[in-house]
């Protein structure tokens, strides 16, 4: 079903469960809790996903009864209700009794238990006993008027599983793929190192496997699992569930068993738990470059999550977990900054959130997450956190309906490849600080571009291969006129040709370093590269080279460059033939060749840029492609950021933030309805003219609509 989103849900996770030391929960917590929420502004609360063993503490005998009080009290006080199936999270009787459940890391090497996500969740053994809890946990309370939801799972994909029934499907699926081994041996070059087999029995097992389209191949049918998995749940709460609940799961982007895309067709709305590091984690600007994981850092890394989450189906999504304290375990303790909740907030909303939900509501007095922060601390008192949360609650009660309908506006598209991110993760191009090879080669490379965006004040719409490639290039050449191909290395011929298409049509096509290198089964191709572009774009190479240091680039005429901009990490060397050259290496032996070069073609354009740049060249290299952003405000000081939205009525939502402890002045460019105000401003203003002054105090947030 297609979820509607007429305001802004606001909330947390909720394990009434999980009492405090040496208690039962009771009565008067659960209700001091709701009153307390209810105070807060919370509009839905996420329960019930992590505990199989409470729903069924032994085989077959199941306590269903004992979140009804949860859901009777948010009821009465208008709070909705996602309820989770807790199969992520298998009971130790389960465990006990069925050891084949265990999910291997190796083949034949059971994974210890005492964590999650450690069963093969392929075996019927598994199957057999989840269909059960969640056949009963969803009859129970579908009829439930709080009940608006299901989330199914949690957070899946967390492990490539090595047991002999997963490879043995992994067998079965090359041959319904390939049809027979010698298919498998010339399309997979398996001549090489004499790895040809003569039957299917040949295959080996992929712990020591160095053979990169294998790799590709595994990885890309672990996450068809995790698709399987998350579908095969979705699919039974449907036969379920009331027509107007809809079905969702909690999406970890950093899974390496993971398609998210592909994962999130089966769902009726995206959900994600985009975390990210508080206090100085977020000053803009900043010259930090931080290797992101499944917390980020920076406040481009906030927004380009978010983005990406809106990608994942071209939606507006839900958050079912995000900071609601400091959140990493016990040595990473960095609250928020006074006012970093909003601001954090708006920024997600600002890019299509349409429920934000903190992770969690109490904070917990045992387990292996005793220190994420919930939005009580572990005295179960009111705090800062909560008298923050409770104002941004009551703010977005009000003003959350303004934007719920509007659709985050763009000014450049990035494309982001899950095949692509596998494929480099087995043959990585960039490197580590020692060397090694960099397994996120391929999120290093995008992230350089959309930083380089983000910095240069311009607003990034994430696209992925299974939602651009069916659009007529024409079309996406309207929508999206600059489109940035990077690391895009394993490219089938009907998606280069489609790229060129696009440039023919009249886009801009940036191409970025690696992209098309490849074919689909990630084999080095035997042509001019970049492959099937370099024509249009004027432009080849047929060298390139790691950098173990940055080398700086010279600009043009046409491509003027901030002081410092410099190439790091990989050099193509480009040739110009034919078009023109935007940007040289500054080097005695790179220096022969082009950095960045551009031709029109078509009705569009073709450009080339042959290194992972810098900061500084990243952010040039935006201005240069988007001289005018399309949120329409000028001179902003370095600290403030200003992302709209369009609704269906055509008006236009500006979400503005100042990421810093200086106050600071905007100028409004139009007439603005304010929908928040600034905490600085006195007294609270309604509206601004067209030329007015604006202060936004520290870490600060304005919302307003044009009109």
């Amino acid at each position: 079903m297609a979820v509607q989103h007429d305001r802004v849900r606001f909330g947390a996770a909720y394990y009434y469960e999980y009492a405090g030391p040496g208690q039962d929960p009771r009565p008067e917590t659960l209700e001091r809790d709701l009153d307390l929420m209810q105070a807060a502004g919370f509009s839905v609360i996420r329960v019930g996903e992590s505990v199989w063993s409470t729903w069924e503490p032994d085989e077959g005998r199941f306590e269903l009864d004992w979140l009804e009080p949860v859901l009777d009290g948010a009821l009465a006080r208008g709070i909705d209700v996602v309820i989770g199936t807790p199969t992520y999270a298998v009971p130790m009787w389960l465990v006990r009794r069925y050891p084949e459940v265990a999910g291997e890391d190796r083949t034949g090497r059971p994974m210890g238990w005492g964590a999650r996500q450690e069963a093969d969740f392929t075996h019927p053994v598994f199957r057999f006993h989840a269909d059960r809890v969640l056949r009963r946990i969803v009859e129970h309370y579908r009829d439930h008027p709080a009940v608006i939801g299901f989330q199914v799972d949690n957070e899946p994909g967390e492990h490539l599983l090595h047991n002999h029934g997963v490879f043995q499907r992994f067998v079965d699926h090359l041959r319904h793929t390939y049809g027979d081994v010698e298919t498998l041996n010339r399309e997979w070059g398996l001549v090489y190192w004499s790895h040809r087999l003569s039957t299917w029995a040949d295959l080996w097992t992929p712990d020591g496997n160095a053979q990169p389209q294998y790799d590709l191949a595994w990885r890309e049918f672990q996450a068809t699992l995790t698709t399987e998995l998350i579908d095969w749940q979705a699919r039974t709460v449907r036969e379920l569930a009331r027509s107007d609940q809809f079905v969702t799961t909690c999406i970890s982007y950093e899974r390496p068993a993971l398609e998210d895309a592909d994962l999130a067709s089966v769902l009726d709305v995206t959900s994600g738990n985009p975390y990210y590091r508080m206090q100085d984690g977020l000053a803009h600007p900043s010259a930090a470059v931080v290797p992101q994981y499944w917390t980020t850092t920076g406040t481009w890394a906030l927004f380009q999550v978010a983005d990406v989450m809106f990608s994942s189906r071209g939606e507006p999504f839900l958050v079912t977990e995000t900071d609601a304290s400091a959140i990493g375990g016990p040595s990473t303790n960095y609250p928020a900054y006074p006012g970093q909740w909003r601001q954090a907030a708006w920024a997600l909303v600002a890019r299509g959130a349409r429920m934000v939900e903190y992770w969690h509501w109490h904070t917990l007095h045992y387990g292996a997450e005793t220190y994420w922060g919930g939005v009580l601390p572990h005295s179960g008192r009111p705090g800062r956190a909560y008298a923050e949360i409770a104002r941004l609650g009551a703010e977005l009660a009000r003003a959350g309906g303004a934007i719920a309908d509007a659709t985050p506006d763009a000014d450049i598209a990035i494309l982001s490849s899950t095949k692509a991110r596998f494929a480099l993760a087995a043959q990585p191009p960039l490197q580590l600080a020692d060397g090694s090879g960099d397994r996120d080669s391929y999120p290093r490379i995008v992230a350089a571009f959309y930083r380089g965006a983000f910095d240069a004040g311009l607003q990034a719409r994430v696209v992925r291969p299974r939602h651009l490639f069916d659009e007529e290039p024409a079309d996406a050449a309207r929508t999206h006129p600059v489109l940035v191909a990077a690391g895009y290395y394993p490219a089938s011929d009907r998606d280069l040709d489609w790229l060129r298409r696009y440039a023919e049509s009249g886009g801009h096509l940036v191409v970025g370093p690696r992209t098309g290198y490849a074919d689909d089964e990630a084999r080095a191709r035997a042509e001019i590269q970049p492959a099937r572009l370099s024509g249009p774009a004027g432009a080849w190479y047929d060298e390139f080279a790691n950098l173990d240091e940055p080398v700086p680039v010279r600009g043009s005429a046409e491509l003027p460059l901030d002081e410092g901009a410099a190439a790091t990490g990989w050099a193509e060397c480009l040739v110009a033939d034919g078009a023109d050259v935007l940007a040289t290496y500054d080097h005695p032996h790179l220096g022969a060749w082009a950095a960045v070069t551009t031709r029109a073609y078509g009705t569009g354009r073709v450009t080339v840029v042959g290194t992972v740049p810098d900061l500084t060249l990243a952010r040039s290299l935006a201005r240069w492609l988007v001289p005018t952003p399309l949120a329409g405000w000028s001179d902003l000081p370095p600290s403030v950021t200003v992302h709209s939205s369009t609704r269906p009525d055509g008006a236009r939502v500006h979400v503005v933030h100042n990421w810093s402890w200086e106050a600071t002045m905007v100028i409004v460019p139009t007439d603005l309805d304010v929908v928040a105000a600034p905490h600085g401003s006195s007294p609270t203003p309604t509206r601004f003219t067209g030329g007015d002054t604006v202060t936004l105090g520290a870490w600060d947030v304005l919302v307003a609509v044009a009109r």
